[in-house]
């Protein structure tokens, strides 16, 4: 990443050159999360990679901050870069899909947007997550989150918090540790975006839903319900991979091939 524009209090990086693409990270992220999925875009595309609010080099996030104020920032973001393509993972899909109601995004890609669909509750793990931090057992919370939201949900619970406790002591961990607490933010982004999913047919933005074949069910649920309400949609399932494929530790190679096609 080679350099960093401002606004207000949100900061991002910018690398590249050609048509403008912007990536919004999802939880416990922050923008160089997404440092090996912009390189894979750069040689194509201008790519500008955000830190939401609370996170990286972005300033804090207000009390209250929720849905509307992701929107705001975003908002932001475009009026200044010009860009009008999208690309959000996780809550960072929630705020793009949200986005693309009001503001003017032509194409939006989403990784997996953990939308309330069903009897499925995304955020039922935020209980428990409050009373483990505020305990201050962040090992924890963090495996709360972890098994509430992505690919351990099956892993057992005793074997992960020793493991995390190391794990957040050394190195990248501690920066790991420090954004455990702003899960309380992408909660709130989740809990505000509740409703039918049948809000979206007013999406007019070309819309690319893609997704893990090894991603939790809800979460194929989700977009299961969101493809037949979209008007201009296509999916994608990459084989082999989970929730967190665009992750500098997953398979961004992947998800930045089909990313070249959609806003190419």
């Amino acid at each position: 990443m080679k350099a960093m524009a401002v606004t207000t209090d949100i900061r991002w990086r910018v690398l590249g050159g050609g048509p403008k693409v912007v990536l919004l990270h999802g939880g416990m992220q922050t923008s160089a999360n997404f440092t090996k999925l912009a390189q894979a875009l750069a040689p194509e595309f201008t790519v500008y990679v955000p830190d939401r609010r609370g996170r990286g080099l972005s300033g804090p996030a207000a009390p209250g901050h929720g849905l509307r104020a992701e929107i705001d920032d975003l908002a932001a973001l475009l009026a200044e870069t010009g860009a009008r393509n999208v690309f959000g993972l996780s809550s960072g899909a929630v705020i793009a899909l949200r986005a693309a109601m009001e503001l003017p995004i032509d194409r939006l890609a989403l990784y997996e947007p953990p939308l309330k669909h069903g009897d499925h509750d995304p955020v039922a793990w935020l209980p428990r997550f409050e009373r483990e931090l505020s305990r201050g057992r962040r090992a924890a919370a963090f495996v709360t989150v972890v098994k509430g939201t992505g690919d351990f949900r099956y892993a057992p619970r005793a074997a992960l918090i020793p493991m995390a406790g190391l794990a957040l002591r050394a190195g990248e961990g501690r920066r790991i540790g420090d954004l455990i607490p702003t899960m309380r933010l992408d909660a709130a982004v989740v809990e505000d975006a509740a409703g039918p999913l049948s809000t979206y047919a007013g999406v007019t933005a070309e819309t690319l839903l893609l997704g893990g074949e090894r991603s939790p069910a809800y979460l194929k649920g989700v977009l299961n319900g969101l493809e037949p309400v979209l008007p201009r949609v296509r999916r994608v399932t990459l084989t082999g991979v989970g929730h967190v494929a665009a992750d500098n530790s997953g398979r961004p190679g992947l998800v930045a091939a089909e990313l070249r096609k959609f806003f190419g």
